[in-house]
């Protein structure tokens, strides 16, 4: 599939949009908590397409134009979100797929990964940690970001551009490594967001669900060590949210993963200064078996 368009998922519709030729391996872009496709650079997916990728990117519920709630008052729990990605890759008959996934979406890329292996090509982790199965004692958020979750900023106006936007560049400084801030570029992504949302505000119930008491899944205990899809751990070396330690300990219980660690990056999908490094790595990691890129 190319272009934007809307997958009726269930109980859901999922705005979903590709790049490159639906021929070539599909590469699934999965966003973190409260975080609309948007983040996941339309440049960056024109790149990976040029590699000879299809790739694919959607809202999760309450974000961006998908099936969108009232603010506040979730209908689910944050395991649905993770059930929404499984929905579409049935829905749009891709699998198996290469999961790419960031932060939350990391957490839902290994939960379908060892929910349905047969549908995972291979796994890419970035800015994120196991959903079980690591017994290391791995540090906490970083002073500055737990000042912040303390007392966070006040709202912005909801309906304000603007005032958006500033809220959403304020909460990537907070996330940011030493790799700068790319403010204009900030900008212009939440700008991008609010014209396209059927209600910004609503992306925070996610907070609300992800991670909660209710947020359980039933069945086996997930362990990351059962993985059996390649996969390539990348994590930036000053993450503020889920430390290095983090991502160093997901590899070293996934089987045979590899670890990518980008420097002076933050708790982000990589940002474009990172996308010479990251773009080939990536490319090489879904290469089909016999293409001389690949692992």
């Amino acid at each position: 599939m190319t272009g934007r368009r809307l997958v009726d998922i269930g109980d859901a519709e999922l705005c979903v949009e590709g790049f490159g030729s639906a021929d070539d391996p599909t590469l699934l872009l999965v966003s973190g908590a409260a975080a609309a496709m948007d983040w996941w650079d339309a440049e960056l997916c024109r790149r990976l397409a040029e590699g000879g990728r299809h790739v694919v990117r959607y809202d999760h519920r309450d974000t961006g134009q998908s099936t969108t709630g009232a603010p506040g008052a979730p209908s689910y729990t944050g395991w649905q979100l993770a059930r929404d990605c499984l929905g579409l890759v049935g829905a749009l008959d891709l699998g198996p797929v290469h999961l790419v996934g960031v932060s939350m979406g990391g957490g839902i890329a290994q939960w379908l990964t060892l929910q349905r292996p047969d549908l995972v090509a291979s796994l890419t982790l970035m800015s994120t940690s196991a959903v079980g199965g690591v017994d290391a004692d791995l540090p906490g958020p970083a002073p500055r970001l737990s000042t912040t979750f303390d007392t966070p900023p006040p709202d912005p106006d909801w309906a304000d551009a603007d005032s958006y936007a500033a809220w959403v560049l304020a909460g990537a400084r907070a996330f940011a490594g030493s790799v700068p801030v790319d403010e204009s570029r900030v900008r212009a992504v939440a700008a991008e967001i609010h014209a396209r949302s059927h209600d910004v505000a609503a992306a925070g119930n996610h907070w609300l669900v992800v991670g909660g008491d209710d947020d359980e899944e039933p069945g086996d205990p997930l362990d990351v060590r059962r993985i059996t899809a390649p996969t390539l751990v990348v994590h930036g070396s000053q993450d503020p949210l889920f430390p290095l330690p983090h991502g160093e300990a997901l590899a070293a219980a996934i089987p045979d993963a590899r670890l990518l660690v980008l420097e002076g990056v933050g708790h982000e999908v990589p940002p474009p200064p990172t996308w010479e490094l990251v773009v080939p790595a990536l490319l090489a990691h879904t290469a089909p078996p016999g293409d001389g890129r690949a692992r």
